[in-house]
């Protein structure tokens, strides 16, 4: 019986931070992930600056970060006849200590895998299995797993921290009872295509009304020879919900001319949308889908963080840097009460209200809801935005979504280390 470790179910993102970061803290951890092999799947993400801190504080640095994505300099919302509705700096251009990242999901996930096989071993990463369910002991926590090849087995910890994502079987046993996922009718459809990038060259740009609109920003620095970047797009409509989702798949490849006609008159004189889709190599359906909050990710000996605690609309730019942030504060509760139930209680207590809220201001639209002002008082059309909507009152809104999302940048600049250098759990 090997209680002296800490079981996370899940290696995506928010799971390897978790476990780079027990690591760094001294305490040994194993990770347990359901796919058989780990690819560098997925399209573009964005790392905002408190989660950039954090991953510097693991060591991860600049030069890391360069080779999976690219320093992004600005937001900017335009509206459906092309004229700005709101525009801002974005991380070292805004100001702050540290870059935000638009990344290739699939490449940061990989550098960071890479990263933890360095440090904790390969032994200590069992893919290919996946945890059904697990029992609370007196003396710490009993997971039940499921092998690909070889049935089922025990592994027994100290604690399980349920990173497994939107469908955590973890979750589904915190919580029994909870509401089936909620979709509230938007349809995304996402992919890469090379592309010049417009505005800074570094911009994430979204276009048009907050029922119909497409996000699309680079991922990779110019290309020399061709002048394009690897540009993400997102693709997005809104539709009659009442039915519910009735497809059989929560994400499956599609072809673009599946759903390009939504945009086929998209055609600016600055920017080319249809010609952008065409160029995408595949493209991804999914509805925005998310969970309702819940009032605690613990259950004892167990406790939930990212998509498994509080999975959000994609609207914020934020998910992947939340779960950065579950991880970092997790481990900043073990040092300062041990690795034990009270550290979970405390997390949970301080965490679990507030990106509550963030997930239902997520699912508002997040700081896409200035496109909600600007359709309600002209309906998406305007010759100049400060007749629709005052300079104030559109940068107080994305302050407002910046604070509760946890990267204000006047807090986050001067706040200090979540885990201090070279901290670690007393022996």
């Amino acid at each position: 019986m090997n209680n002296n470790q800490v079981i996370i179910a899940g290696g995506g993102i928010g799971g390897i931070a978790m476990a780079l970061t027990l690591h760094q803290i001294g305490v040994p951890c194993i990770v347990i992930e359901s796919v058989r092999e780990l690819k560098p799947l997925g399209v573009g993400i964005n790392i905002q600056p408190n989660a950039v801190r954090e991953l510097h504080d693991l060591n991860i640095t600049n030069q890391d970060l360069n080779s999976v994505g690219l320093q992004a300099k600005e937001w900017a919302l335009v509206g459906l006849n092309g004229n700005e509705i709101y525009s801002e700096a974005r991380g070292l251009e805004a100001g702050y200590k540290w870059p935000q990242y638009a990344a290739h999901r699939g490449k940061l996930h990989m550098m960071l895998y890479n990263k933890l096989v360095e440090r904790i071993g390969k032994e200590n990463i069992i893919l290919g299995t996946k945890v059904t369910d697990y029992t609370n002991t007196t003396d710490g926590v009993e997971v039940h797993v499921e092998h690909t090849t070889n049935g089922k087995s025990n592994i027994t910890g100290f604690l399980l921290i349920g990173a497994d994502g939107m469908h955590s079987n973890v979750r589904a046993q915190v919580h029994p009872d909870q509401p089936p996922i909620h979709w509230g009718g938007a349809l995304m459809w996402r992919g890469t295509s090379p592309a010049i990038p417009i505005r800074t060259g570094a911009s994430f740009v979204g276009l048009g009304t907050h029922k119909h609109r497409i996000v699309f920003y680079p991922i990779s620095p110019i290309d020399p020879k061709t002048s394009t970047a690897t540009c993400n797009w997102i693709a997005e409509v809104t539709l009659n919900n009442s039915a519910g989702w009735d497809e059989s798949s929560w994400f499956k490849s599609v072809k673009i001319d599946d759903f390009i006609h939504h945009f086929a008159d998209w055609n600016y004189d600055w920017f080319d949308v249809p010609a952008l889709l065409r160029k995408a190599d595949i493209a991804y359906e999914n509805p925005m889908i998310d969970r309702d909050p819940v009032d605690t990710w613990q259950d004892k000996n167990v406790i939930l963080i990212g998509d498994a605690a509080h999975p959000m609309y994609p609207t914020g730019s934020n998910g992947a840097s939340q779960a950065i942030m579950d991880a970092r504060n997790l481990g900043a509760a073990f040092l300062n009460h041990g690795v034990n139930a009270s550290a979970l209680t405390a997390f949970d207590k301080q965490f679990c209200e507030p990106i509550s809220k963030l997930q239902l201001l997520n699912r508002g639209a997040g700081p896409f809801g200035l496109l909600n002002l600007v359709d309600e008082r002209c309906g998406g059309n305007f010759e100049n935005i400060n007749d629709v909507i005052s300079p104030n009152e559109r940068k107080e809104f994305m302050a407002g979504y910046k604070n509760a999302a946890g990267f204000a940048i006047e807090k986050l600049n001067s706040s200090k280390p979540t885990i201090a250098k070279n901290a670690k759990i007393s022996a």
